[in-house]
């Protein structure tokens, strides 16, 4: 009879292990590239931030004469006489916020009506080339829109729809003051409709983009208990998608704000300050592209700067507000649930 010899835990543990097929090795982490990764991403962070931060303090440093000189009150002074030199920012203040709203009061249901087609109503094959078409319109540049506007578009708003506008709507009450004066064919109100014209592509093109992203059951289901289009896009898709959707309202508002080039063809660069949408007016930007270059002296220069200063405070606003809008919806969606 052989003699059993005992083998030691040590032994069986060592013969399976060796046994055992090899497994994949282990990458070792490289946590110095994961560090300078995200140093570098902090990094461009901080530098746009800064080139904001820069922009804001030339500003500031270029405009300190002018809000020396005339304060606040450089806001609601509508005077503009560079011989005198008296200045004020109410004129291109008013225009360029009447002719932002105007875009965007024409530009942003039209936007979504393009959208809806497009991502719910049209056939197959026609979403493409149309889509693409739209997406064209972004890619001409401004001052083409200009041009187009002030020998094609302006003569033919005087003759036909300037009047109809005066004869139809310039009898109302407390309204008909926005639609008198004679046809000139420029002003507000055809900077407005040019400047609603560039911002839809833009705007547009954020909406259909956004609209498809909607998980297709949602719609589905939607449908499914007898839901029309409308109460489909109007209950499912714009709660589903109404961050992107403010998100290109707002690029299309930056860019009504801080158009420069088709403005000043069409918004007749008067320095006057009128009610009537019909009358020549004249916008921030307009104001800088128009005298920048011939501007004689330090308080008229520190005045210009001071319009840009304006400017980026109002689309910097704008922008807070959006924010500020979102966060409430947030908090809205958050309650109901």
């Amino acid at each position: 009879m052989s003699a059993v010899i005992p083998i030691s835990d040590d032994t069986s543990s060592a013969e399976a292990i060796s046994d055992t097929p090899p497994g994949p090795r282990r990458v070792r982490p490289m946590r110095w590239m994961d560090a300078a990764f995200e140093n570098l991403t902090r990094f461009f962070a901080f530098l746009v931030f800064s080139l904001l931060a820069a922009i804001l303090v030339s500003l500031v440093y270029g405009s300190h004469l002018s809000l020396n000189t005339y304060g606040l009150r450089f806001l609601w002074t509508k005077d503009w006489d560079p011989v005198q030199d008296r200045f004020g920012a109410l004129v291109p203040i008013y225009g360029t916020l009447v002719t932002s709203l105007i875009a965007m009061l024409i530009a942003v249901p039209v936007s979504f009506g393009v959208a809806l087609f497009l991502t719910e109503l049209a056939p197959s094959w026609l979403k493409r080339p149309l889509g693409t078409a739209i997406e064209l319109l972004a890619a001409i540049p401004s001052i083409i829109y200009g041009m187009w506007g002030l020998f094609v578009f302006s003569p033919i708003f005087q003759e036909h729809v300037q009047p109809a506008l005066v004869a139809s709507l310039g009898s109302i009450p407390f309204a008909g003051a926005l639609f008198k004066g004679p046809p000139l064919g420029i002003g507000m109100l055809t900077a407005g409709l040019i400047l609603s014209i560039m911002v839809i592509p833009f705007i547009a093109a954020v909406m259909r983009d956004v609209f498809e992203l909607v998980p297709p059951l949602l719609k589905e289901s939607a449908y499914g208990l007898g839901s029309t289009t409308w109460e489909v896009v109007w209950r499912v898709v714009l709660p589903y998608t109404k961050v992107g959707v403010i998100g290109g309202i707002m690029l299309g508002l930056g860019r009504a704000l801080g158009e420069t080039m088709a403005v000043t063809f069409v918004i007749g660069n008067a320095h006057q300050l009128a009610v009537s949408l019909m009358a020549p007016g004249n916008s921030i930007a307009s104001a800088l592209a128009n005298e920048f270059t011939e501007a004689v002296g330090d308080l008229y220069f520190s005045s210009l700067i001071e319009l840009g200063l304006i400017l980026f405070l109002i689309t910097t606003i704008v922008l807070a507000l959006s924010k500020l809008l979102l966060l409430r919806l947030s908090r809205q969606e958050g309650s109901r649930t």
